[in-house]
């Protein structure tokens, strides 16, 4: 008989191993370390998309290159398409992130896009969001 099993990350137990580093750097000694899969999840999905492709030193194909449509004019088909890249990369990059809701939001009198995106992990009960703002 199957049944749909939770997995716990083993270093989730222990609350003295540290999983990742928080972005963005703030403390004292740079790095602050999060010490969760939820938090270490959401801070390389803030980091992968706030790359751009070529910028990381040996993996120039790592990044989400979102800072590439700042300057591009907000039309509905720049944001469809923006929406589409973005759930492509968390699909090739990030297998198990699973996008429940993407939204991109669009003030063109600021020349503003909000980014939105709840997601979960798979065989987990990690349920988060994401908010990326671009002025």
């Amino acid at each position: 008989m199957a049944f749909n099993q939770q997995q716990i990350n083993p270093l989730d137990i222990d609350p003295n191993v540290a999983i990742g580093i928080n972005i963005p750097f703030s403390a004292l000694a740079v790095f602050t370390s999060n010490y969760t899969t939820k938090d270490a999840i959401r801070n390389n999905l803030l980091n992968y998309f706030l790359t751009n492709n070529g910028e990381r030193f040996m993996n120039p194909l790592f990044g989400g290159g979102l800072r590439g449509f700042l300057f591009e004019q907000i039309t509905n088909n720049n944001l469809e398409f923006l929406e589409g890249t973005i759930s492509n990369d968390i699909a090739d990059s990030f297998p198990n992130v699973i996008v429940d809701t993407l939204n991109i939001l669009k003030n063109e009198d600021k020349n503003t896009i909000i980014i939105e995106f709840k997601y979960s992990i798979r065989n987990t009960n990690i349920q988060d969001s994401i908010e990326i703002s671009f002025q």
